[in-house]
């Protein structure tokens, strides 16, 4: 099952999480706070985020894909987290044991660097685990949606947690909770409605995936459960508005009022954290004219203060390459970079 911890890309994650990934440390050695899982989360953060240099903290906000990825440059750079897009696979008909191998030795690279922080492997799980050979294919959330039922979503959900647990994967970017407005946009079929109340229905996918959580819960809070052996981190995305966009422009814009955007776009994402969603994804499109990831009074003011989104125990994740649509001219790409930090993504 690969490391049943579960590895983290985010330092502030991973301490909420991953305790069990790393060991505490011998005796008559150096104390470090942030591996007792009987410290305070604040106080294991800040022992943590004190020990770590510039290159470390560059290394934990990095996600690269897995065939850049080896235990060596996972030592090396101090990579906070792999992926598998569509296709990407460790080879051709690769078997379970071919996926946890190839995990496993990039989790054994991520924990001896000096700091021995877990690295997250992600994986595009949208409608069943269609990256492992002969693993279940399941209807896209169209098709889904059109069931109007959400139990069935759910145990979809487990069934493709298990299947991607069994290939040592703890994180899947599923599921897509957009709300296609225009049928004319390419990846409408990722939406499961229209209708934002039947996207709310079927978003219980995402209680499929990380399993029930618990009455009483922490609002805002990720919940993954037991331990991960049998479930994986979610991902809600795209933030916000993906489906709405003129014409169906891919990555184009949403021209809405801020009443439009909190009755048609918005309600999935209220439903996905009062579940314990893990993250969630900024989208490549934008609203009235602003990029998503530049967005700070939806992102900072608004999902982390009004809707209670814990990025202190969650992940906020950035599209991948997504920070060169920001701006136009190339070497405004770092004023990007640092924009992208000051808005909380990891």
């Amino acid at each position: 099952m690969g490391f049943s911890g579960g590895c983290r890309v985010s330092v502030l994650l991973l301490l909420s999480w991953s305790s069990s990934c790393i060991l505490m440390a011998a005796a008559g050695a150096d104390y470090a706070k942030y591996k007792n899982p009987k410290e305070p989360l604040n106080k294991r953060i800040g022992d943590l985020l004190a020990r770590m240099t510039l290159a470390e903290k560059i290394g934990q906000m990095s996600q690269i894909e897995r065939e850049n990825a080896t235990a060596g440059v996972v030592r090396e750079y101090f990579i906070g987290s792999v992926l598998s897009g569509g296709g990407s696979v460790p080879s051709t008909n690769a078997t379970p044991e071919a996926w946890v191998g190839m995990v496993n030795e990039m989790q054994r690279g991520a924990l001896s660097t000096r700091l021995g922080i877990p690295m997250l492997y992600g994986i595009d799980a949208v409608h069943g685990h269609g990256n492992a050979y002969r693993a279940t294919i399941f209807p896209h959330n169209v098709g889904l949606g059109c069931t109007r039922d959400p139990e069935l979503a759910k145990k979809i959900g487990a069934a493709t947690a298990l299947e991607v647990r069994a290939t040592g994967i703890p994180y899947v970017f599923a599921p897509c909770v957009a709300v296609c407005r225009d049928p004319r946009w390419g990846r409408c079929y990722e939406s499961f409605s229209e209708d934002p109340k039947v996207v709310q229905l079927m978003a219980s996918v995402i209680s499929g995936l990380q399993g029930e959580i618990p009455t009483g819960s922490r609002r805002g809070a990720p919940f993954v459960a037991g331990g991960g052996k049998r479930n994986v981190a979610a991902c809600s995305k795209h933030y916000v508005g993906d489906g709405g966009t003129a014409g169906g422009t891919n990555e184009g814009d949403t021209a809405a009022t801020f009443h439009e955007l909190l009755s048609v776009h918005m309600p999935p994402y209220y439903t996905a954290v009062a579940q314990g969603v893990s993250t969630v994804m900024v989208s490549f499109s934008g609203w009235n004219g602003a990029k998503m990831h530049a967005n700070r009074f939806l992102i900072t003011d608004f999902l982390k203060t009004t809707l209670r989104f814990r990025v202190s125990l969650s992940i906020l994740i950035s599209l991948c390459n997504l920070l060169h649509f920001i701006e136009s001219v190339k070497n405004l790409w770092i004023s990007s970079g640092f924009r992208d930090l000051g808005l909380g993504r990891d």
